[in-house]
């Protein structure tokens, strides 16, 4: 029996391309025991706002933690999520679905976020409220709790081996350094992600800009939103 994995560092309320590879997977696992990497898409994404694309970021503790990992990075600042949620009301609030989810999403900025003073946990938490939005039903997993060792390849490997994977789908950014023969050695297929072919959407502000949060289709398209994460083409090399 075939089992697809992907394993990717969690992000805060990552693009659309992020929940298509989610979509696809059988096991999605948050890839948290490695470093944290500073002015990254851990602790920040974009939105469309009238005055152009916006950086919402979280205030993490990093001063002289240069090793930590993304599990070990805390949330400094309790009123963040506050500020987010009023830029993020700003810039959608006409958008066509907004209100669908409005009771929701201000009842995580405005409680349970405060709450929540781990990165990882955090990222996690809204990755499965934006899952349940986009009726996702991928099962979520740490990679902590493999206690893998190595690096790189070896330890993606080595994840894929006990979360009992045939195929490993990855964003194309691997490429660079992922070592594919070392994978068919161990009969695990490796699967690329093409992320060419999206088509456009309304959104609020033009230009159009694929790269946002996935809040801004989601609040573009409400049901729809599906439908526009569907032209991706997965691919093995050669």
């Amino acid at each position: 029996m075939s089992k697809v994995v992907a394993i990717l560092q969690s992000n805060y309320i990552p693009w659309k391309g992020y929940f298509d590879i989610i979509n696809k997977v059988d096991e999605f696992i948050l890839y948290d025991d490695v470093q944290y990497t500073k002015r990254d898409w851990r602790n920040r994404n974009l939105i469309k706002t009238q005055q152009g694309l916006h950086w919402l970021t979280i205030p993490v503790e990093t001063k002289g933690k240069y090793n930590q990992t993304i599990w070990e990075t805390q949330i400094t600042e309790p009123y963040w999520a506050k500020k987010h949620w009023e830029t993020i009301k700003r810039a959608y609030s006409k958008s066509p679905f907004f209100e669908i989810h409005l009771d929701t999403l201000n009842a995580f900025f405005l409680k349970e976020a405060s709450e929540i003073k781990q990165l990882s946990a955090l990222n996690r938490r809204l990755i499965e409220m934006v899952n349940k939005m986009l009726n996702i039903s991928t099962p979520l997993s740490w990679s902590h709790e493999y206690d893998t060792p190595g690096e790189k390849s070896d330890k993606l490997l080595g994840i894929c081996l006990k979360a009992g994977a045939t195929h490993y789908l990855s964003g194309p950014a691997a490429k660079c350094y992922l070592d594919e023969k070392l994978f068919n050695d161990h009969n695990i297929e490796v699967l690329w992600m093409d992320y060419s072919g999206y088509p456009e959407y309304n959104q609020s502000f033009p230009p159009f800009e694929h790269g946002v949060s996935i809040l801004d289709l989601i609040f573009n398209q409400g049901n729809n939103a599906k439908s526009f994460m569907k032209s991706f083409i997965i691919e093995k090399t050669s």
